[in-house]
């Protein structure tokens, strides 16, 4: 007797998510498609909050709808969703948070629209519950057919999106387990870059992605170091299924631009110096290796200034950066661009590297509209917004 294939397979990694995980279960029993074309695949990753017994409650109620295993803790979701993964049987795979949950014409759009245009990976548009921040740039309208150079495909890396099974298999996609955090980025980018074709649904709100109230979630909690193996996995995809050109340059420009000088912000003032120096090495060999001068030249200033720093390993006027903007606000506006007229150079060293603390006021003197602060705190930028501090070594800054 042939088994019944149902057409989505709703894969979940839970680990202690109570009380969310009721919300997300209650959105799966209630879906359109109807019981007989999905599946729930949950993993139970060791819980001891109640989720054990709330899956079990949900598959007693409704069998033959869930299937539901329990491993020990695994420390993150690569494993468990790994599992969810090979016990999964339907045609389509959809990754979906303990926390998270769907509306409810969800699965029934999603699979129509993935069968109407042959789409090996369709992304439903995200919303945001509770303050949780969702880029919407890949939503602006329904596309049968996006790319990485004509649309926001670079900013949709997390894995909250329709797959068809057979891509994942034929081409051997997995989580990486030894990744705390992010394991979903390079599964994505590597399904993203196989696809025949990528597919948008922004017609309706799909997908519900809920921030705790208690920030608990692992996205939220994870250390830097952690965030910047999962940025080095998903590159090492990039390296192996792209040659250069535009489309490894978008993705590269969504890194640099906000995924790692997010990790120099005012949480890092917190870190012990031992680690914000291992941070500064790790982000500064990470951008050399990775961030061409053509993409660096794209990205905001306030990024080129964080990045540039810590490529040069300045710690200190580094920290001194984000201390100021805590107070004053960004270097620079966003997205402003460097000045083709001759910098000026630092005016306490007369550009070479400055001192730090160097001869600078206690804050840095009115500036022009466009002009970018010098990390060194030089009196460069008071003058128009041409002027650029020339920063250590005489180099242009921001580095050209």
């Amino acid at each position: 007797m042939t088994e019944h294939v149902p057409d989505v397979s709703v894969v979940i990694a839970v680990h202690d998510t109570m009380p969310y995980l009721t919300a997300c279960l209650d959105s799966l029993v209630g879906q359109s498609i109807g019981h007989r074309r999905m599946e729930v695949v949950a993993v139970d990753d060791g819980s001891s909050d109640g989720s054990t017994e709330e899956l079990a409650r949900y598959a007693a109620a409704h069998p033959g709808l869930f299937r539901t295993l329990r491993q020990p803790a695994s420390g993150g979701p690569a494993k468990p969703t790994n599992r969810g993964t090979e016990l999964a049987r339907g045609r389509y795979l959809l990754y979906l948070g303990a926390d998270d949950w769907l509306g409810s014409e969800a699965l029934e759009r999603m699979v129509d629209a993935a069968d109407r245009w042959d789409s090996d990976v369709l992304i439903p548009k995200q919303v945001g519950e509770h303050g949780r921040i969702v880029p919407q740039g890949i939503f602006d309208r329904t596309a049968e057919r996006v790319g990485f150079t004509d649309s926001a495909l670079a900013w949709a890396l997390g894995d909250t999106k329709l797959f068809r099974r057979d891509l994942v298999t034929n081409h051997g996609l997995r989580r990486r387990e030894d990744l705390v955090i992010h394991s979903d980025q390079p599964f994505t980018l590597g399904a993203l870059l196989h696809a025949r074709k990528v597919s948008v649904l922004a017609d309706y709100d799909y997908y519900h992605l809920v921030l705790r109230r208690d920030r608990s979630n692992v996205t939220h909690r994870a250390g830097p170091m952690d965030r910047l193996r999962g940025f080095t996995a998903a590159h090492e995809v990039l390296d192996r299924s792209t040659l250069p050109g535009p489309a490894r340059d978008a993705v590269r420009a969504r890194y640099f631009s906000w995924d790692v000088p997010q990790l120099l912000q005012a949480p890092f003032l917190d870190e012990p110096p031992a680690m914000q120096r291992r941070i500064v090495q790790e982000i500064g060999r990470f951008t050399e290796r990775h961030c061409s001068p053509a993409v660096f030249r794209t990205l905001p200033v306030p990024a080129r200034l964080r990045l540039a720093l810590a490529r040069r390993g300045e710690l200190l006027a580094l920290c001194d950066l984000i201390a100021w903007e805590q107070d004053h606000g960004e270097a620079a506006p966003s997205g402003a661009a460097p000045s083709s007229t001759p910098p000026t150079r630092c005016s306490a060293t007369g550009g070479s590297a400055c001192p730090t603390p160097c001869s600078r006021p206690a804050a840095p003197p009115a500036r022009t509209a466009g002009a970018a602060w010098c990390p060194h705190r030089c009196a460069a930028p008071g003058g128009p917004s041409s002027a650029r501090c020339a920063g250590p070594g005489g180099t242009a800054w921001p580095p050209p």
